[in-house]
């Protein structure tokens, strides 16, 4: 079954990825700068773009489309050797994020969207109790759901152990924890636990951690939206790899 993806921006990263898709509905009408771009990418790549009336749009996607929509192939996750292969392949150590149960589509694609721009080699994410690729994460991510990495596993537990073979450090985020993020060492290869919204990490993902790190903050509200706190942690992990490489 194809997987839609909507939204001029969305479809436009789609197409340049080079990732399989199958045709293109473009609302009729729709003649402007953003749409000739998807129309001449569609045309470089082969894809059958078909111009239909927006109300057949509305029925495909009833949140905002921007008059485009992709049948795209299905989305191929990765594993987590993959990961660490593509780490190895850049020569770099393995900079990896878990979400731990994490429920929200939006909070999916903008931490993809994150891990992204900072170099994240890779994300993990449960195969149940956890929110999986779709069309909602691919647009909240700007395309970034086609460039980073999505590995699902079955179990959290075993997989952390794995990865602390092979010399990854296991860093939670935590509002109890007692180490300021900006006070913890987060170089070398690490795997950023995010917990889901509301409830955090659970138990036994907690107690697999080797660091737990918090956000330190003064206002009234004792929490962050976990997109905007796994940007601020994914930022320090870039910032610290990125001085350490320049020493």
């Amino acid at each position: 079954m194809d997987d839609l993806i909507f939204g001029r921006n969305a479809v436009s990263e789609l197409l340049k990825s080079g990732h399989s898709v199958n045709k293109i509905f473009i609302a009729e009408g729709s003649r402007d700068g953003s749409i000739q771009k998807i129309f001449a990418l569609a045309k470089t790549a082969g894809v059958v773009v078909e111009f239909v009336k927006r109300d057949k749009l509305d029925k495909l996607c009833p949140s905002r489309h921007q008059g485009v929509v992709a049948f795209a192939a299905a989305t191929n996750y990765s594993t987590v050797e993959e990961i660490l292969e593509f780490a190895a392949s850049r020569n770099e150590q393995p900079f990896i994020v878990l979400l731990d149960e994490l429920e929200d589509p939006q909070n999916f694609g903008a931490i993809l969207r994150t891990a992204e721009a900072v170099g994240v080699h890779g994300v993990i994410i449960p195969k149940r109790r956890s929110v999986q690729l779709n069309a909602t994460v691919f647009k909240t991510s700007a395309g970034a759901a086609q460039y980073v990495k999505v590995a699902q596993i079955t179990n959290v537990a075993q997989t952390l152990k794995q990865l602390r073979e092979f010399g990854l450090k296991i860093v939670g985020s935590d509002m109890s924890a007692e180490i300021d993020f900006n006070a913890a060492n987060l170089t070398g290869g690490i795997v950023l636990i995010i917990g889901s919204e509301g409830h955090g990490m659970r138990r036994l993902t907690r107690e697999n951690c080797d660091e737990l790190i918090k956000i330190p903050m003064v206002g009234k509200i004792n929490s962050l939206n976990a997109s905007v706190a796994g940007a601020v942690l994914m930022y320090e992990i870039f910032s610290q790899r990125q001085r350490e490489s320049s020493q």
